[in-house]
Order: structure tokens, then sequence, then C-alpha cells
């Protein structure tokens, strides 16, 4: 909606936005913890290990991103989100999932 001398005004969209990116770094997390903890529950082993780090850098690059889109949407009119940055966040993402997976089967 735009008022009237033409600007947007994007209510609460930023902030609901700023939610959602710390409810899903905060999923992210509770996933590698929990990949982490079955990987090395029955003792460490080599691939679990790898596992584990692999997992770790995945769940550090999310948060690298998220953080720097919730710093981003605190700006007065927030910045869109690059495509590079949506892409490296999907990644990142589906890495984590692909590494939980892994570990728990």
């Amino acid at each position: 909606m735009t008022g009237p001398s033409g600007a947007r005004d994007p209510g609460l969209q930023p902030e609901r936005t700023r939610l959602a990116w710390r409810r899903t770094t905060l999923a992210c997390t509770v996933a590698a913890v929990l990949a982490a903890r079955t990987t090395l529950h029955g003792g460490p082993t080599t691939i679990g290990v790898v596992a584990c780090a692999l997992c770790f850098l995945a769940w550090l690059g999310f948060l690298a991103l998220a953080h720097r889109r919730i710093r981003a949407l605190a700006g007065a009119p927030p910045a869109p989100l690059t495509p590079r940055h949506a892409v490296a966040a999907a990644a990142c993402t589906l890495a984590l999932a692909a590494f939980a997976a892994a570990v728990v089967l």
C-alpha cells in the first residue's frame, strides 16, 4: 500500500520476516545439535566426526546469512534479499537437512 507521498508502507512485514529468520535459525540449531548428539552417542567415528564438522559448517554458514539478513531488515527501508544470499541460505538449509538425515540413517 502506498501513502500520499507514493512511498510504500511496509507495516509489520519486516518485523514478521525478522522473526521468521530467528525461528529458522533456532530450528537449524536444534537440527545441528541433534545430528551431533546422534552421531557421537555410540562413540566418535571418523565418518561421524566428519559429518558433524560438515553439519557445523553448514550451520555456521546459515547463521551468518541469517544474522546479516536480520540486520538488513532493521534498516529504514529494508534492502531486498539478493539472489546470491537466497541461494546460499537455501543451500545451507538443504545441506544441514541432508547431513542430519544421513546421520540418522
